[in-house]
């Protein structure tokens, strides 16, 4: 792949990662899948490589990589493994991030080096059975106890929740001052009345045990608020605006693997005494996979330049995120067409490839959502 816009750090980088992919997801990549099971094994080298704490302060534990480096890294993951992408983007954006941002010196240093180094993990638990894209509506509630917090949560639909340490609690500590009353309370595992439910049986992504997480009068010390109380909203927005950018580069990523499956297979397969890619037809298509998943790129590297230059971020996230997840969607199905019947068996790769890509329009906003968030900004509103 030739990437002269990237630096030279960058393309190490990329190369750096995908070697570590292909040696050690590739081979477990069908099967964690399959069995719906999460790669501990995997898992703990990447951490001490850094994967975990990306963006994180090196005096802290972290990488001290910067946002373009953090989209390569989900990128190349999610080529080989979508659902550790998945992991890896959550833990680093929506759970590590927002307490960079917005803690405390001394939050920073009870979770931050642990979270950096793959030791805990983390979770974002904002969704509820009734709360999805209207985010302003939780019902879960923070309320004060004593000298902390009493928790009463029932969040579903947590990516890392059935491995996550440390959980990032969007409730209402105000319930009369309505959107305005949402905070972020960071819940640990282990605490009593914390409960991890039971693990979601879902289409892709199933490496990744996504599960609810209930706090049942679960009481949490004073100074687990992070950031100040009724910043709720604004803590997730901006922890949004960066996972944007992960699931963005998570979609590329899957995009990617299918195109070099299309391609590997239409040059090998043989219909009418020619390879597939000899025929027109096919030929269109790749032509169209390649051109989505590389404008897909563009679009991510152009967010995280933004990020990475101070910039405002929350159009060109949204687009990115928006244009991806909807480019991995079509590349894959794409994909799973050049193969014809094989595409639809397990026994190819392209099938998982198809099934993870479609949640990526749903998750961190669904794409009619980013629809709403790109017009509203273009309108000036």
């Amino acid at each position: 792949m030739s990437e002269p816009f990237l630096s030279p750090k960058h393309r190490l980088l990329r190369r750096t990662v995908r070697a570590f992919c292909e040696q050690e997801l590739r081979p477990i990549a069908a099967q964690i899948d399959q069995e719906a099971r999460f790669p501990w094994e995997v898992v703990e080298k990447m951490g001490r490589l850094g994967y975990f704490g990306i963006q994180a302060p090196i005096e802290l534990g972290g990488a001290g990589l910067d946002a373009l480096s953090y989209a390569v890294i989900i990128e190349e993951t999610s080529r080989v493994s979508a659902a550790i992408g998945l992991c890896l983007s959550v833990h680093n954006s929506v759970a590590l991030y927002p307490i960079l941002a917005f803690g405390s010196p001394d939050q920073h240093r009870r979770w931050v080096p642990d979270l950096a180094g793959g030791k805990k993990i983390g979770a974002f638990c904002l969704t509820e059975p009734n709360v999805g894209s209207d985010a302003g509506s939780v019902s879960a509630t923070a309320l004060p106890d004593e000298d902390g917090w009493l928790v009463n949560a029932n969040k579903v639909f947590v990516t890392n929740g059935g491995i996550a340490d440390i959980c990032l609690i969007f409730a209402r500590t105000d319930p009369a001052a309505g959107r305005k009353g949402i905070s972020v309370i960071v819940a640990e595992r282990g605490s009593k009345g914390f409960v991890v439910g039971d693990l979601e049986d879902l289409c892709g992504m199933r490496a990744n045990p996504v599960s609810s997480i209930r706090l049942y009068d679960c009481r949490v010390p004073k100074d687990h608020l992070l950031g100040r109380s009724g910043q709720g909203l604004a803590i997730g927005m901006a922890a949004l605006d960066t996972g944007r950018i992960g699931i963005a580069a998570q979609a590329v990523g899957i995009a990617k693997a299918a195109l070099e499956e299309g391609v590997r297979y239409a040059n090998q397969r043989q219909q009418f005494g020619v390879p597939l890619a000899r025929h027109q037809a096919i030929q269109m298509m790749i032509a169209d996979m390649a051109t989505q998943t590389d404008a897909a790129r563009m679009m991510v590297y152009r967010a995280a330049t933004l990020k990475d230059q101070g910039l405002a971020v929350a159009l060109a996230a949204a687009q990115a995120k928006l244009f991806a997840s909807e480019a991995a969607c079509t590349v894959t199905d794409l994909a799973v067409q050049i193969h014809g019947g094989y595409g639809y068996s397990k026994a190819y790769a392209v099938e998982r490839y198809y099934r993870d890509a479609r949640v990526t329009r749903i998750y961190e906003g669904t794409s009619e959502i980013h629809r709403m968030v790109i017009a509203r900004e273009v309108l000036g509103g």
